[in-house]
């Protein structure tokens, strides 16, 4: 069993990674007031001291520890490495990203060391910080305290010596209501809004002050994102989740390519057997390497998601150059078709494993020619699609997110269910569906009333998500859908996934034709290369026909509710039957 504390944003992301699961854990926080939806989570509300929390994970088996508390809560984390150094259960800190501390800023380790230099200061350092800051008071600097507006807290702060014309409520950092010298800040990290909140404190020409975050015991296990836990929670707690993630041939890539440069630089690549590598969210991951003549690799991991490129090894070798240079080398593929990140003739390489290879190597300070090769990559690419897409010479180096999460049909529609589930008890009575969160971002604007539980993601499981939401009685339901999957779903395709269908060019050429459009894609590799084949004036056309078809075969699933199918295209404009 997992016993997490959290009542943070890292709490929370923490419950997303573990509720994949579909396993029991334990979630605790001081307070009980954060408002977070639980599905395999128990909840557990109020402090526990040392000895509470000892007995707790004794008595309910605590095998493993979370720590996704506030970075400031010191007495909790010492309480934490304590209990985990005395039960020899192991403890995963979920960390937050850190931009690099700004010289611009006044650095402190402690409240006394506040500069007295000051007429007048905004403290945005919580409640609990008012009693250490009345001394100051007490020197004639007027002080103004930001804390959340609720009755707990207000209540707190009075009782802690502020007077009602101290206090000061806002959300947004821009709206800072008051003006003076300076700004107390914690450092807070990118979840905390640290940068955004030093950028508007500086704007109003405030002074920045900042209590550096508290050290992290030594004997915890560091992560700073939603990979990198369930990556540490499958090593040490192999069980809890049925199938295992894996590593992306970008993200493995990216790492034998720090590891080069390791080793061009003689940093005694014999003794780094993992290199960190940062992900696209920006948090980072730490990965196994290993190294050649002149080159180091990474033997690609799928986890348990099936993938021929299982135990490859992909290779980088580096050497100085005048400008960054990203190349392909023996077993990397090249596009031979239009419609990818890059034009025919370039390397196989996409856009996001290279941008993951820049800045990954950008503090190295020098620019570099990369070349990236994978021994036996022709033979392995024989068995993909990258020869029908048009790839020749081997894989493709790819992966958006680094982290391949493994594909379960069974489990992915249960979580589906559970979602349906959730936004049928918020009380909504429209349900807005989505393939994924580029989609979701696009269409909320135009329901800004739901409540966050009345999106759900389909993933590639259109028909079965329609089906529930008969099951439920949704009365209103909304299908955002890109044109990737609207040209499989218009076929009659109610699951889109890539492994049971195809882009059909011949029906995409008979819709074309129903909508009074002529033009050539005998050599389209992508549907998303319609948008700007098509003449902008007939696209509202292709769009209507499109959906049309995509609600003759969707229409059937919910004959008692109401369905509008919305088509985005790339850029996020929205085509309905009512454009």
């Amino acid at each position: 069993m997992i016993l997490v504390f959290g009542g943070t944003t890292e709490g929370r992301k923490a419950v997303e990674v573990l509720e994949k699961a579909g396993n029991a854990y334990y979630y605790s926080t001081k307070t009980g007031e954060q408002d977070i939806t639980l599905h395999h989570g128990i909840r557990l509300d109020g402090a526990l001291d040392e000895e509470a929390m000892r007995a707790f994970c004794q008595k309910h088996d605590i095998r493993l520890i979370v720590d996704a508390a506030h970075p400031f809560a010191s007495q909790l984390h010492q309480t934490i490495a304590q209990v985990s150094e005395t039960t020899r259960i192991p403890t995963i800190r979920y960390e937050r990203i850190y931009p690099s501390r700004d010289p611009d800023i006044i650095w402190i380790d402690d409240y006394n060391k506040i500069p007295h230099d000051i007429h007048s200061l905004l403290a945005t350092t919580g409640v609990q910080s008012i009693a250490k800051l009345k001394p100051l008071e007490a020197e004639g600097i007027r002080i103004y305290y930001r804390i959340l507006n609720r009755e707990s807290s207000i209540v707190l702060a009075l009782k802690q010596g502020a007077k009602k014309e101290q206090l000061c409520y806002y959300e947004n950092p821009q709206d800072i209501p008051v003006d003076t010298d300076a700004i107390l800040l914690k450092e807070s990290g990118v979840s905390g809004g640290f940068p955004e909140k030093v950028e508007a404190a500086k704007a109003k020409g405030m002074k920045v002050i900042a209590l550096k975050k508290p050290e992290t015991p030594q004997s915890f296990i560091l992560v700073n994102g939603p990979y990198g836990l369930r990556r540490a929670v499958e090593k040490i707690l192999s069980e809890f989740f049925p199938l295992h993630s894996g590593l992306t041939t970008g993200t493995c890539a990216t790492a034998a390519a720090v590891a080069a440069t390791m080793m061009l630089q003689k940093n005694r690549p014999s003794v780094i057997s993992e290199v960190p590598v940062i992900l696209p969210d920006g948090e980072t991951i730490h990965v196994p390497v290993g190294y050649g003549e002149g080159y180091a690799y990474c033997i690609k991991e799928a986890g348990d998601d099936p993938d021929v490129t299982n135990g490859i090894e992909v290779r980088a070798s580096v050497k100085p150059s005048d400008i960054f240079k990203i190349m392909g080398g023996e077993g990397v593929g090249r596009f031979t078709l239009p419609g990818f990140d890059y034009p025919p003739g370039e390397t196989a390489i996409n856009k996001a494993p290279r941008e993951m290879i820049r800045k990954n190597l950008q503090p190295f300070g020098v620019p570099l020619t990369v070349t990236i090769s994978v021994p036996q990559g022709a033979e392995i690419a024989r068995r993909t699609f990258n020869p029908r897409l048009g790839i020749e010479g081997g894989i493709s180096i790819i992966g958006v997110s680094g982290i391949v999460e493994p594909f379960s049909e069974e489990a992915f529609i249960d979580s589906i269910r559970k979602c349906m589930t959730v936004a049928k008890a918020s009380g909504s009575e429209r349900v807005v569906i989505n393939s994924g969160g580029k989609s979701e971002r696009y269409v909320k604007a135009l329901y800004p009333d739901l409540p966050r539980q009345a999106f759900v993601e389909y993933g590639n499981y259109i028909g079965e998500t329609l089906k529930m939401a008969d099951e439920l009685d949704f009365k209103e339901v909304t299908l955002g859908v890109m044109l990737g999957k609207a040209v499989k779903l218009a076929a009659g395709h109610l699951d889109t996934h890539s492994r049971k269908t195809t882009m059909d060019l011949g029906f995409i050429q008979q819709m074309l034709q129903e909508s009074g459009i002529t033009i050539d894609i005998s050599n389209i590799t992508l549907a998303r290369e319609l948008w700007e084949r098509i003449p902008s004036e007939r696209l509202q056309d292709f769009a209507q026909t499109v959906i049309r078809h995509c609600a003759e075969h969707c229409n059937p699933l919910l004959p008692d509710g109401s369905l509008t199918i919305l088509l985005i295209d790339d850029n996020g404009k929205i085509f309905s039957t009512t454009n």
